[in-house]
């Protein structure tokens, strides 16, 4: 008895069907790219196995306590936010008790996948089976093969990259480097916590970006320089991109002068939100103008309603599943960015939505004119087989395929790292496999766009 279907995805007709078995036996055992997540350096550093599935699967992962939390299960019970978990058995057993609460979900397709690939478990998840699964578990984090690094091989990653402040020492990456363990464990370069006013801390951050770079962050020139350098620290450990997760795609082209004086007030502290607005939209800009100057390719992950939840936020911290979309311009927000760099031969723009409407309506033209603008995958809420194919279904006929980057992961839960590529490519075969039985795409030519779309979009577009 096995929890998945071997057609899984894959289309009703049984001709269609045969086309995407084809497709997809010819990326399957592809390499894994994973080019923008929030997995830690730490783990293949000191490469000690995972505690316990409570903290491998549930602790770290928003996707699996916030469909909980939303069904009254209290994170506190979930050890959500606790450096330790007084009894992981039970809050394996909530999980466990809870499970049907996934039917349907991409979250219950990348467990049942880790569930059924990487420990062999073989009936479905339940309160009857719970205390099964947890020991089969326990006992295989405990072995050697289930270590971080030995994961990572196994799981066939060619590269992945992490997401990391300004702020961070990056001293795992450091180690891992050093180790000499042949693997590419790169940082991604987020400067939130020292370009958006509304950050907590924000002035602490800005002082202490100032000693860590031995620059004088209160002048904007020494703002500037200092971020210059962090950039230029994380690119000697092999970064290749930054990203942005501001509230809007908002940017602004300020003057100099005007940019210093919006530069004082934020830093005094007495600016509102008007300014700060204004100052996260003229540094998307200024992060354009540092790409230009230093390839780093850029990331921009607007729209989101982040700690939408203000008791969940102030009892766990940021990132805790209480993140809401909202509708998000691009057409308007991004032309000053794209006046003053649109046209500039070495940037490179990555563009994600978790607004779908504006896909056909604003993405795709943009992507499909702009030389620097790429799509970025469905992401976050749209990371989903439906997601995934409504993506395909709208930006195609206006973007192609070559201006989107394949796929990422985006994910804190290693082990869903494999799940999540596995149904992106059975996605991707199914969709191209319908366009092959409508007679609108040669086959051969099929096989060669789900190649790129599984590796090699995503190696060119973020120049790994």
């Amino acid at each position: 008895m096995t929890i998945l279907h071997e057609d899984r995805l894959f289309p009703a007709s049984a001709e269609t069907r045969s086309i995407a078995r084809r497709l997809y036996d010819s990326i399957a055992g592809l390499p894994i790219i994973s080019p923008h997540g929030h997995t830690q350096a730490r783990w293949f550093a000191e490469n000690e196995p995972f505690p316990d599935p409570a903290k491998l699967f549930i602790q770290p992962d928003h996707y699996v306590y916030r469909m909980l939390y939303s069904q009254g299960v209290s994170l506190e019970d979930l050890g959500v936010g606790q450096e330790t978990i007084p009894d992981s058995r039970k809050v394996w057993r909530i999980f466990a008790e809870h499970y049907y609460l996934f039917r349907a979900t991409p979250t219950r397709m990348w467990l049942d996948y880790a569930f059924q690939e990487l420990f062999g478990l073989s009936h479905r998840l339940s309160a009857r089976t719970a205390d099964h699964y947890y020991d089969v578990i326990s006992e295989k984090l405990s072995t050697p093969e289930f270590r971080p690094r030995a994961l990572y091989e196994r799981f066939n990653l060619e590269v992945l990259a992490t997401t990391d402040s300004p702020l961070d020492s990056l001293s795992w990456h450091e180690a891992v480097r050093d180790s000499g363990w042949k693997a590419r464990i790169l940082p991604t370069f987020r400067p939130d916590s020292v370009v958006d006013a509304g950050y907590a801390n924000f002035h602490q951050n800005l002082v202490t970006l100032g000693e860590v770079t031995g620059e004088d962050t209160s002048s904007w020139t020494g703002y500037l320089n200092a971020l210059r350098k962090s950039r230029q620290r994380f690119k000697q450990l092999g970064c290749t991109a930054t990203d942005h997760g501001h509230p809007t795609a908002q940017t602004a082209d300020l003057s100099p002068a005007e940019a210093s004086a919006l530069y004082a007030r934020v830093f005094s502290g007495n600016a509102d939100d008007a300014a700060h607005e204004l100052f996260r939209a003229q540094m998307l800009t200024e992060m354009a103008r540092m790409s230009v100057e230093d390839g780093l390719v850029m990331q921009i992950h607007p729209g989101s309603s982040r700690n939408h939840n203000r008791l969940v936020y102030e009892r766990f911290g940021r990132d805790t599943g209480a993140d809401i979309p909202t509708p998000t311009n691009y057409v308007h927000a991004l032309k000053p960015m794209l006046d003053r760099f649109g046209n500039e031969p070495g940037l490179s723009i990555i563009l994600f939505t978790l607004d779908e409407s504006t896909y056909s309506r604003e993405l795709a033209p943009l992507a499909g004119h702009y030389p620097c603008l790429k799509l970025g995958p469905p992401w976050w809420f749209h990371d989903s087989p439906e997601g995934m194919m409504r993506f395909r279904q709208l930006v195609t006929e206006t973007a192609g395929f070559y201006n989107t980057v394949g796929f990422n992961d985006d994910t804190r839960a290693f082990l869903s790292i494999p799940a999540r590529h596995d149904v992106a490519r059975r996605i991707d075969a199914a969709y191209l496999a319908g366009l092959v039985a409508d007679h609108r795409l040669d086959e051969d030519e099929a096989f060669e766009v789900a190649r790129e779309l599984t590796s090699e979009l995503v190696r060119r577009a973020y120049r790994l």
